[in-house]
């Protein structure tokens, strides 16, 4: 019997499992992931480690310990290593059965936190892995338990790179350890092959990179690095440049000739001229011979589009660029996010947004210098690939996992030769039925834009007919180089507004990804120009079109890039047409984004830095039109934000509250630009939501959840209706 929810609600969406991407093992007979869910009855989080039976589809726990992560499977059979965090801060490789979880034990332990945990088979009974940690500039393992405390609490710098994302940048940088996992031949008392971990050693130290740094923070993790038996792969900020204002990228190849051996060897450097940008997924052929990874062109530009370089022998120095072109721009528009070796070696397969999905193609490495676009073979048209894994040592057959807008995770076999066919193994959530949600709620449309065909998705509520009209609600994605996909949030999820009565609109305007790097490099220099126009045709388009869309009863949401165009569209004559609005983490001040962290982000939107091209920073700046704003307007904004520092959403707040303009403020000092604890996000969702429905004359939500972990504060009884002139 299928189980459904009475409503999707944030706390159903807050509550549901969120799986990992699954890994199944040499003989394609299980898949391990990891998956996390959470309570707001018990408030507390559950995770766990989990198997499923690819014949049957059926799972199981393998450990359910607060402390494990990244599990990996141990040569060709049924066991796994994961790591296991101690109170001590310690981490401790766990070795157990898949098929019997009770028969664990502790391989090794390693004096600090490490994460990322990565294996590669030498021999029988041999096996390297290498994680990531941070090192103290002495090169040893940092263990934040175990660190002497400061007398004083000061920082001094004498760099630009102060701080980054969400905390301050100290001495301790990643690295990359590595170490072995052996194993003894089995004795008669013991048939188990158990095998011991060493201790680690600073890969970065024993190659002689002083100053470099992998993975690369804030999010930087296993897509940083690859390994195989003979060598390991990273890229990392090239040392010699500034991070604040530089993306470009350096590949580093080390060649592993012993994983015991710590004398000091080569790394060699692999680096493209006319290349210069930011790298990312680097992948190692079995044997560690040959090398793929993706770059961009220009340095300072994050969202430049990503090429696929292929490296048939490091030591060569011939790097190639796949889908060149004589005219620098690559045969190829689109900017394809992953790549990974398939089981044979002898083909790619590339994760690429694409219209609003995550589209998984296949390349043959064959005659690679001669490929065309024309080359992919389209695997997937649905949803976003989120990993793809060969499904057992001698199979073509993929386990592919993604998500929808209506389906947190989907495991799927696919078989390259006939991909239509696809079976899918297991559905997190029926399809979305297990949340009260079905994909006939999802449709999408195509409007004319102030240059380009513009394209959105559009989501309604699960009782939706058409014979009657919903309040819209228009969202706008951050970036601005991002899109909305077909593809699972926590954070912002359509179908949660829509489940309130509203029909959601969800447009990809000039700067989004997925649609060529022409589209995206358009929004360079027209900030609140061609996105803000597009956004205009869009709501007339729905007003005209979209006969089931109320939108005399609409409201507008934003985040980052969103919420700079929320304070925008306050200010112009769009604004007038919403009922209210709501910003999360926007730029109010555009000078104030000086004060981000990284800095090659405004210098590449606005065209240079403002002592330079101080008009183009004056044109797009939402403050100059706070004269016009008048829509009831809720501020979000976050004190760990230290890419939008809280002063934004304090001064638009106090300008709203000056001039008498219905205004709320909610801040979370413990979240940074996103909102992710699961508590904070309840209270994030009820608030947002309760603050467009009183606008839209839809009822509010209460939850004794809600009620009890939100202490509302008035900081006063007084209400201002203006500031008179002088």
């Amino acid at each position: 019997m299928t189980i459904r929810a009475a409503k999707f609600t944030p706390e159903v969406l807050l509550s549901a499992p969120r799986r990992s991407p699954a890994v199944p093992n040499s003989s394609g007979t299980l898949a391990v992931y990891t998956q996390t869910t959470y309570s707001f009855s018990s408030h507390s989080k559950t995770n766990e480690i989990r198997v499923i039976d690819l014949e049957s589809g059926h799972s199981s726990v393998v450990t359910s310990d607060a402390g494990a992560s990244n599990p990996q499977w141990l040569d060709d059979g049924d066991y796994l290593v994961w790591l296991k965090e101690k109170d001590n801060g310690n981490t401790s490789f766990i070795i157990g059965d898949a098929r019997d979880p009770g028969r664990s034990y502790t391989a090794g332990t390693v004096p600090g936190p490490v994460s990322d945990l990565k294996l590669t088979t030498i021999e029988p009974g041999k096996t390297g892995f290498v994680v990531s940690g941070k090192a103290n500039p002495d090169g040893t393992l940092y263990n934040p338990k175990d660190a002497k405390k400061p007398l004083s609490s000061g920082k001094y710098y004498t760099s630009i790179w102060v701080r980054h994302w969400d905390s301050y940048v100290v001495p301790q940088k990643n690295s990359l350890w590595y170490g072995l996992l052996q194993s003894p031949s089995p004795t008669a008392s013991d048939k188990v092959k158990r095998y011991a971990a060493s201790g680690l050693t600073n890969l970065l130290a024993v190659s002689g990179l002083d100053g470099v740094e992998t993975p690369i923070p804030p999010f930087g993790g296993t897509d940083h690095f690859a390994i195989s038996p003979n060598a390991v792969a990273f890229i990392a900020k090239d040392p010699a440049l500034n991070p604040a204002t530089h993306t470009a990228c350096i590949l580093y190849y080390c060649p592993m000739p012993s994983w015991t051996d710590l004398s000091i060897r080569e790394a060699k450097v692999c680096q493209m001229k006319g290349l210069e940008g930011a790298m990312s997924s680097p992948v190692l052929s079995k044997d560690g011979s040959s090398i793929a990874f993706l770059v961009q062109k220009k340095d300072g530009h994050e969202a430049d589009k990503n090429r696929i370089i292929f490296v048939p022998n490091p030591w060569s120095g011939q790097l190639l660029e796949v889908f060149e072109s004589k005219d620098g721009q690559g045969q190829w528009s689109l900017s394809p996010s992953s790549i990974s070796w398939a089981q044979d070696d002898k083909s790619l397969f590339v994760t690429v947004e694409e219209k609003g999905r995550g589209v998984l193609y296949q390349l043959s490495i064959e005659n690679i210098l001669e490929a065309k676009p024309s080359d992919l073979k389209k695997l997937t048209s649905v949803g976003v690939v989120t990993g793809v894994s060969p499904l057992a040592k001698d199979s073509n057959l993929l386990l592919v996992s993604s998500s929808s807008l209506v389906e947190p995770s989907i495991y799927t076999i696919i078989d390259p030769e006939s991909p239509d066919e696809a079976k899918v193994l297991s559905s997190a959530s029926r399809g979305g039925s297990a949340l009260g949600l079905s994909r006939s709620q999802v449709d999408e449309i195509w409007y004319k834009g102030e240059k380009s065909d513009i394209h959105a998705f559009v989501i309604k509520p699960s009782n939706f007919n058409p014979d009657e009209k919903y309040p819209l609600a228009y969202l706008i994605h951050g970036g601005p180089e991002a899109a909305w996909n077909d593809s699972w949030s926590t954070r912002w999820n359509p179908a949660v507004f829509a489940e309130q009565g509203y029909v959601v609109v969800t447009p990809n305007p000039t700067g989004s990804t997925g649609y060529g790097q022409e589209f995206t490099d358009a929004i360079q220099g027209s900030w609140g120009g061609l996105p803000y126009l597009d956004l205009e045709r869009g709501f007339d388009y729905i007003k005209q079109n979209l006969k089931y869309v109320d939108t005399d009863r609409a409201v507008a949401l934003g985040a980052s890039y969103g919420g700079y165009m929320m304070n925008w569209i306050q200010g112009h004559p769009l604004g007038r047409k919403f009922k209210a609005l709501v910003t999360h983490d926007g730029v109010f001040n555009m000078v104030a984004q000086t004060a981000s962290e990284e800095q090659y982000f405004p210098l590449a939107d606005l065209k240079g830095p403002l002592w330079k091209v101080p008009d183009e920073w004056h044109k797009w700046d939402p403050s100059r039109f706070t004269a016009n704003w008048e829509t009831p307007h809720l501020i979000i904004h976050n004190e760990l934000d230290y890419r939008l520092t809280i002063a934004e959403g304090l001064a638009a707040f106090n300008i709203l509250q000056m001039r008498g303009v219905e205004s709320a403020f909610l801040t979370f000092p413990d979240e940074n630009h996103w909102v992710l604890q699961p508590e904070n996000s309840l209270v994030w969702h009820y608030s947002v939501i309760n603050w467009i429905n009183k606008y839209v004359g839809l009822p509010a939500l209460s939850t004794t959840h809600h009620e009890a972990i939100f202490p509302r504060v008035d900081a006063t009884e007084k209400k201002i209706t203006s500031i008179p002139l002088r």
